[in-house]
């Protein structure tokens, strides 16, 4: 069955692989779920990824805190859904738990973190929060 918000699934597979406690997760392959987990690679949420094109996914491999089970990604929320998109401008770009966490944005510069928008002066999309 196909799913009509990718970005969703790909949360949600996220955030169940750590509840589990899994090395890593298989996820869709899309190039704005690419881009997702670029910049989670980037910030350092997760050690590694592998795109397989064959399979059309991409091997996603989860951080834990070291000496501990404990995962670096504590939480996830997707902000803009496909019945409600939600936009922001830099001045807007939300601080998720004070610096702690990112804000994922999708900008005519790409798909970047809130930081490095509004540093830009770039709004955008506002895809998920992370912390």
């Amino acid at each position: 069955m196909a799913t009509s918000d990718t970005v969703a699934d790909l949360l949600t597979r996220i955030r169940n692989a750590k509840d589990a406690k899994h090395k890593y997760v298989d996820v869709k392959l899309s190039k704005l779920n690419q881009s997702i987990i670029d910049v989670l690679k980037e910030k350092g949420y997760v050690i590694s990824f592998l795109v397989n094109e064959k399979k059309r996914q991409i091997r996603i491999f989860l951080k834990y805190i070291k000496n501990s089970r404990d995962n670096v990604i504590h939480g996830l929320k997707r902000v803009s859904k496909p019945g409600l998109r939600s936009y922001v401008g830099y001045q807007d770009i939300p601080r998720v738990f004070s610096g702690l966490g990112i804000a994922i944005l999708s900008t005519p510069a790409g798909v970047i973190e809130g930081e490095k928008a509004r540093e830009l002066k770039t709004g955008g999309e506002l895809l998920c929060l992370v912390w």
